[in-house]
């Protein structure tokens, strides 16, 4: 989609009015000649691989999250949480006293005597290694290109799967070394995703490519922990990492056949979409290189924006993530089956909100009626605010578990929305290392990930009402912050650091006048 003065949207020289003027210019020419339809593209078929592969990508992340309740002897571990804490709320019809205890496994399936803080350690090994290959992964997937990082990354994680009842055999130091090691392989997958649109993806649609494919996470939530549950139930726990571990092996082979790292190389693309694409994303398409901008990086307030808000976002996810089924037992008292199906609920409405906050955004930029700008403001400040508001509710709700469910439901879906906005603004402001970006975000996301849980277990000491209103509504409050931060220092304009040179060259000749536009 090329402009009349030759550049394309995404190498458009800076002006004054970037962060108002809507994205593209009166000038496009012959808009509907040139768009080739969505249906069965390579862009579409690429998204829809992405949506598979994350969703087994969630399902390897969480899957030892359901099973360890399988894994664990519950006669030589801690007693259930129910039966050791005074009932602040009456245990009603819909709950038990014996939600904690280990479901019946098969004959021969072997059970361990972990203790709390060794489940603990072994359910956050993966961040461990999470941590680790986020930036390096970025980096060389915008040098090298992605689908190489994240189809190796996706098959890395599965086949160490594969592995996951031998070194639980071995014993629990091999178990989260082979964690820390999946967390390693899986660090990589979202910067190379993000690589990867940076040279598919036309500016007109990202929002719903993008969010289409990250979708797959939410999704892939929703699928794995109740099938995981059932699994356990029905086949024994080793069953859920052998299938999951197979699952990923099998999406990696389609993966490998079928996608390439760009248009210019994919075997099937029809040519009108490939110049659509190279076209319409311009030399901000390429790889980056070996050198990247740091220090302009490091001294970018729209960056340090998305990082705040990013943390801000992350911190209420993981604290329901890790901390939800915790007080649905000691608050709620919902037995595990409903535990099962209440935490999966959540990643529904969130799976949804956050397609249709991608559609939705396209077509306000395709209109014309906003910026990018204030496009990703508008859905962070939604995606924030609104859950955060939800969150202050569940933590007044006292002991409706109705109310509760509600207002946690609500404030996952409603939070999808930020799928559009905050999430990914990397591409946004420096589409040549929006891999790179993505890494150093997503970094800093991960922190809330270790924090939140240790904040949450000493505000409920006491597992009372009070703690845990107090962990929602400051779980709200930091939402809100990020909320804040991102609307007065977030852009959706690329900052001159990420232009090429000659991009930045004819930049600053027209900010001097020297050529009128």
């Amino acid at each position: 989609m090329a402009l009349q003065n030759g550049y394309s949207i995404n190498s458009t020289p800076l002006d004054e009015s970037g962060d108002t003027s809507p994205l593209l210019k009166k000038e496009v020419v012959d808009v509907d000649d040139s768009v080739p339809p969505q249906c069965c593209s390579a862009r579409c078929n690429l998204a829809i691989m992405m949506f598979f592969g994350f969703s087994v990508v969630y399902g390897l992340r969480v899957n030892l999250s359901v099973a360890m309740v399988a894994m664990v002897n519950g006669t030589n571990s801690q007693p259930s949480l129910n039966s050791s804490v005074g009932h602040e709320c009456p245990v009603s019809s819909h709950g038990n006293n014996n939600s904690s205890q280990t479901p019946d496994q098969p004959d021969g399936i072997p059970q361990y005597s972990w203790d709390s803080p060794t489940q603990g350690l072994l359910l956050g090994a993966f961040f461990f290694g999470y941590l680790v290959t986020q930036i390096p992964g970025g980096y060389l997937a915008g040098h090298f290109g992605g689908s190489i990082f994240l189809g190796g990354g996706v098959l890395g994680t599965a086949a160490l799967t594969l592995l996951t009842p031998l070194a639980a055999q071995l014993g629990p130091y091999w178990l989260f070394g082979l964690r820390a090691l999946e967390g390693f392989g899986e660090g990589v997958t979202f910067p190379a995703m993000m690589a990867m649109w940076a040279r598919w993806a036309p500016p007109l649609e990202r929002s719903r490519l993008m969010t289409l494919s990250g979708s797959g996470a939410n999704f892939g939530a929703f699928v794995a922990l109740p099938l995981t549950g059932f699994i356990c139930h029905s086949l024994g726990w080793p069953a859920v990492f052998y299938i999951c571990g197979g699952a990923g092996c099998i999406w990696t082979v389609f993966w490998f056949i079928l996608v390439s790292d760009q248009p210019g190389t994919h075997p099937r693309i029809s040519t009108r979409e490939k110049h659509y694409i190279i076209n319409s994303i311009g030399k901000d398409g390429g790889a980056h290189g070996w050198s990247v901008p740091l220090l302009p990086m490091v001294l970018s307030v729209p960056l340090w924006a998305i990082i705040v808000s990013q943390m801000c976002a992350n911190w209420g996810y993981y604290t329901l993530l890790t901390s939800l089924p915790t007080y649905m037992d000691t608050v709620l008292h919902f037995d595990l089956r409903q535990n099962a199906f209440l935490s999966a609920l959540p990643y529904l409405g969130g799976w949804a909100f956050s397609v249709i906050s991608g559609v939705v955004a396209d077509s306000l930029l395709e209109k014309e009626l906003l910026s990018v700008t204030a496009v990703r403001k508008i859905f962070t400040i939604t995606g924030l605010l609104l859950p955060a508001a939800f969150l202050v509710a569940v933590g007044y709700s006292g002991c409706s578990g109705v109310l509760a469910v509600t207002f946690l439901t609500l404030s996952t879906t409603v939070g999808g929305t930020s799928a559009a906005g905050v999430f990914i603004n990397q591409i946004d402001i420096a589409p040549r290392y929006a891999g790179v970006l993505l890494g150093i975000t997503n970094t800093f996301g991960t922190i809330p990930g270790v924090v939140a849980p240790i904040v949450t277990g000493y505000l409920t000491k006491d597992h009372s009402l009070a703690g845990w209103r107090n962990v929602f509504c400051l779980s709200a409050g930091i939402s809100a912050g990020g909320a804040i931060v991102f609307t007065l220092f977030g852009s959706g304009k690329v900052q001159k650091w990420a232009l090429a040179e000659e991009d930045q060259e004819q930049a600053e000749t027209e900010r001097d006048g020297l050529i009128p536009t």
